[in-house]
């Protein structure tokens, strides 16, 4: 399974499981196995580069198990090879999600005009504070 030019994950280090799906189906639904549980496991891959396999852990939260292995459940369509496909897109996306790297930032300072501008609007606010406080004595 290709997901960048880079990255390819082997079918070998994919695991599905099909389990009968909750919700609407009708007699279907007791009968057939078409949810899908797709596990990768994590800590065996080797094409995902580390600062990816980091990102990729806290993406995936609670679908991963302590043993390292995404688990994704895939029960959206009725049919079997619908939800293989789903499940696998959903993987996918995932990784590629992880493999985003954040933008760096590029410290700046504020301009001489804006520091100018509040400093001026720290006077006026403290002037007003200071004519609030001063008692007047109309006599």
């Amino acid at each position: 399974m290709r997901v960048t030019d880079a990255i390819e994950i082997a079918e070998s280090e994919l695991e599905e499981r099909f389990v009968r799906a909750s919700g609407p189906g009708g007699q279907n639904v007791n009968k057939v196995s078409t949810a899908v549980e797709l596990r990768f496991d994590l800590r065996a891959n080797t094409s995902i580069p580390d600062y990816a396999r980091d990102k990729l852990k806290r993406l995936a939260g609670r679908r991963l198990t302590l043993e390292g292995i995404i688990v994704i459940q895939a029960d959206r369509f009725r049919s079997q090879e619908q939800n293989r496909a789903d499940a696998r897109s959903r993987l996918i996306e995932l990784i590629e999600t992880s493999l985003e790297r954040p933008k760096l930032r590029i410290k700046t300072k504020p301009s001489r005009g804006a520091r100018e501008e509040r400093i001026k609007a720290k006077t006026v606010r403290g002037r007003v504070k200071k004519m609030r406080s001063q008692k007047v004595d109309f006599d």
